[in-house]
């Protein structure tokens, strides 16, 4: 359900404080979009490789366009696979979100995705009658895991953890790096952000909110807001870049699991910030399903959590925006 453009962009700088090695850089791309990574080696080691190792080991587990990961063998129904770590960490948090959030958020929710033409199928026929039958295999109630084994109530049900994989990626790579004794960096994978120290100005890191413009080449983006963040996550999910236009009806990637089909209120983004970006970036898809009042109403459960929130303005080209009133602080 998450888009893969990059919905928030970390801006970084290319100076440094005198005497103070630079920061180590590194970039490339992973899970079908681009990562930025940041930090201060003490050593000047570059953890490149590692990096690029963990990244590809979530494909391995949780890629749907990986024939052989671990959520794609499920998804064959293939009786031998081999839950791993991975897999499983990204599945309980899913079910924990899922039951919060009455369904919103749905890692069985790829067949419906599919259908619309924002999934890892051709697209499907999207009738009302299409809809209902496949709403009749898809639901988080109908997949256990019992015994470490995932049992699915029925062989058509098929998982799509596209909405948190990426941000459980970040904290991988996060892991990483602290595993090597980095006390400040910046990991960015596909828009979904974790920092912990500060940047090489010696301040926190500066994370920009795209201004919900669908138009906008990545040269041309504005942003709507610039925070600044310490030892937290942020995620983004928004509908303004990823949609198609069909018989003149605009139709947005973000799926209601209950409805199946593409919302439609007023919530354009919500960027969520959290302890670790598994976590925001679920969130984040959950509030775009939900509408603004239910996701405030979630996050007022949440006091480990702020959330920024982009709905559209009383004309086409104005904005309104809410956030929690903790975000404030990130605004300094």
């Amino acid at each position: 359900m998450k888009n893969l453009s990059i919905l928030i962009i970390a801006i970084l700088f290319i100076g440094c404080q005198p005497d103070k090695k630079p920061y180590i850089k590194n970039q490339g791309q992973a899970h079908g979009t681009f990562y930025h990574v940041s930090y201060d080696s003490p050593n000047g080691k570059d953890f490149h490789d590692l990096l690029k190792a963990s990244m590809e080991r979530i494909d391995k587990s949780l890629s749907t366009y990986d024939p052989i990961s671990v959520i794609s063998r499920i998804n064959q129904n293939d009786s031998s696979v081999v839950l791993d770590d991975h897999f499983l960490n990204v599945y309980k948090k899913a079910l924990e979100i899922s039951k919060e959030t009455h369904g919103a958020f749905d890692i069985t929710v790829a067949p419906l995705v599919n259908a619309w033409g924002f999934g890892f199928t051709e697209p499907q026929r999207t009738d009302d009658k299409s809809i209902e039958h496949i709403l009749s295999y898809t639901g988080y109630e109908r997949v256990h895991l019992i015994n470490g084994k995932l049992h699915k109530d029925t062989s058509t049900i098929q998982l799509d953890a596209s909405a948190i994989a990426k941000g459980y990626s970040v904290d991988m790579a996060a892991l990483v790096l602290e595993n090597q004794g980095i006390k400040n960096y910046m990991v960015e994978i596909g828009g979904e952000i974790r920092v912990k120290g500060v940047n090489e100005q010696g301040n926190p890191w500066r994370i920009g909110i795209d201004e919900p413009t669908d138009d906008q080449s990545p040269a041309e983006r504005k942003l709507q807001r610039i925070i600044n963040i310490s030892d937290a996550a942020m995620a983004t999910s928004g509908n303004y870049r990823q949609f198609y236009i069909k018989n003149g009806k605009k139709y947005a990637h973000t799926i209601n699991p209950k409805t199946g089909y593409p919302v439609q209120h007023s919530l354009l983004s919500a960027s969520v910030v959290a302890p670790d970006c598994m976590t925001a970036d679920a969130y984040a898809t959950a509030f775009m399903v939900l509408g603004y009042h239910a996701s405030k109403d979630i996050m007022e459960k949440h006091p480990e959590m702020e959330a920024y929130f982009i709905l559209s303005g009383t004309d086409e080209n104005t904005y309104e925006v809410k956030y929690t009133k903790g975000m404030e602080k990130f605004f300094k």
